[in-house]
Formats: C-alpha cells, sequence, structure tokens
C-alpha cells in the first residue's frame, strides 16, 4: 500500500486524469488535497462521481486535507467567517466518511506572536467544540499539521486538551525540515500521530519533493515513525514541477520508487524492534 496526495499537478480542475495515472504508477492510496484552501463545498454528486473513480482505479482514500477556506475561515474572528468556516469543515468530514475515510487534516496558526496565542487559542477551541459531536457521529479523527517554524506550542497545548480519539497529530516532513526542530517533537508527540505528509527539502523553503531528494534524514524519521502510533501506509505530500521531470508519469514513477524505499525502512525497523523485544 502506497499513498500521494490528489493534487501533486494541481489543486483545482478535473481530478480524474490525475487519478489514473496514480493508479497506473502503482498507488493504491489517495491522500485527497484538491481545494485545501478553498471555499468550495463538495456536492452529494460530486462526491459520488470520486467515490466512482476510486472504484474504477483501484483506489482507496488514506485521508483528507479540510479546507481552512479563504472566506470561510473555521477559527477566524469574524463569527459570520468562523460559522462558514465550520459548515466547510462538516463538509469535509462527511466528503470523507462517504468515501470511507476516517481522518481529516487541518492547519493551525503557528507563527503567531506569544503575545496574540490566547486569543486564537479561544478560537480554536471554540469551532472544535462545535466539530466535536459531527466528527465523533461521523467516527471521524482530525489531525492538527505543524507547519512552517512551528514551536509546537499550540500543537501541545490542544493535544493535551482533547482526546485522542477526536484530535491527533500530522507530521508534516517537509514543514519540519524547515524550522531546525526536526523529529524532536514529533519524538515526544508520537503517540498522537494518525497521518503523515512526506516530501523533502534542502532546509530553505517548502519544496514539496520527492523523498530522498533533499535534506530530510529518512533514516532517522522512518525509525520514528515504526515506534509511533501510525499505523497506515506511506503518504507522499509531493508536487510534479516540469523542470525537474519530463512529464507526470515519469515523476510519478520516481515518486512510486521512492514510497517504496521508505516504506521498507518503516517495516525492516519494526521488525527489528520487535525482534528485540
Amino acid at each position: 500500500m502506497l499513498a500521494i496526495t490528489s493534487d501533486y499537478y494541481r489543486s483545482i480542475g478535473d481530478p480524474r486524469p490525475s487519478l489514473k495515472r496514480i493508479a497506473d504508477a502503482g498507488f493504491t492510496h489517495i491522500h485527497w488535497c484538491h481545494h485545501w484552501n478553498t471555499d468550495f463545498l463538495y456536492s452529494d454528486h460530486e462526491i459520488e462521481e470520486i467515490k466512482r473513480w476510486f472504484k474504477e482505479y483501484g483506489l482507496s482514500l488514506l485521508n483528507l486535507h479540510a479546507s481552512h477556506g479563504d472566506e470561510k475561515y473555521w477559527i477566524s474572528h469574524r463569527k459570520y467567517q468562523r460559522l462558514a468556516g465550520i459548515e466547510l469543515v462538516q463538509n469535509r468530514i462527511r466528503m470523507t466518511a462517504k468515501l470511507g475515510g476516517n481522518v481529516i487534516i487541518l492547519h493551525i496558526p503557528t507563527t503567531e506572536p506569544k503575545e496574540s496565542r490566547p486569543a486564537k487559542l479561544k478560537q480554536i477551541r471554540k469551532s472544535l467544540d462545535q466539530l466535536e459531536p459531527f466528527a465523533r457521529s461521523h467516527s471521524m479523527q482530525i489531525a492538527l499539521e505543524n507547519m512552517t517554524g512551528d514551536d509546537f506550542e499550540m500543537l501541545d497545548t490542544l493535544l493535551a486538551e482533547y482526546e485522542p480519539e477526536f484530535i491527533g497529530l500530522c507530521y508534516d516532513s517537509g514543514h519540519a525540515n524547515l524550522n531546525g526542530q526536526g523529529f524532536k517533537d514529533l519524538e515526544r508527540l508520537k503517540h498522537r500521530l494518525i497521518a503523515i505528509h512526506l516530501h523533502d527539502n534542502e532546509g530553505s523553503y517548502d519544496e514539496h519533493n520527492i523523498p530522498f531528494t533533499g535534506s530530510v534524514d529518512w533514516e532517522e524519521l522512518a525509525t520514528v515513525i515504526a515506534s509511533s502510533a501510525y499505523e497506515q501506509c506511506v503518504n507522499l505530500e509531493v508536487v510534479f514541477r516540469k523542470g525537474k521531470y519530463p512529464d507526470e508519469d515519469t515523476f510519478l514513477q520516481h515518486a512510486h520508487l521512492a514510497g517504496e524505499k521508505l516504506t521498507a525502512l518503516i517495516d525492516a525497523t519494526r521488525e527489528l524492534s520487535q525482534l528485540r523485544e
């Protein structure tokens, strides 16, 4: 099993050609990331068509990147925007459940000045409290993602306040590679890990490159993932760029090979750990 983001090429427009290419490259699961930062609401008709495409191409949903929206923003200080944002997240929860998944991923602000964090946390708590009954009724967990420059202070606070059946951690390897924190925070919170966004960079900016092409220490990360609560397949949140690969199919082939290599690293580490026990 191996997953890749649906928006490796583009985040809007018809996803069907990309889904077919993903399946043809050998991937089995999709991290649905289309419209992750828009106000787009999926209708039941659209969800059913996506479900049909999954069946046609032999794909399954791993999880879904829920939208923080543009004007519909679930932690806005403007009440009407926040409530509209909650409806947007509920739309993604319902979509994920219909497609057979049980985890959505959400961004929270992480570069807030410390003095403004209490006010932002108040909004986050208010919205999470409103979302919790809806999420639980759909057997859905929300994974909060570490961001560029994240010191994990707000993540620590929220993970401590909410039950793991509702809130978990999504670890983004590219983001973590930019802030110097590396795996320190993941090691500490690995018991709450329920989603992974794996991609590489050189430590300068968020490139979303294929693993093993940048400066992320993949052997160390594989060791931490292997000993974490995460039980699903490797998920690649990578982006195709024409300057690096001649076409999408070549890019997906390289991504699949890297995903297989990373899966083997994680599996080998788990097996070694079990032998030692």
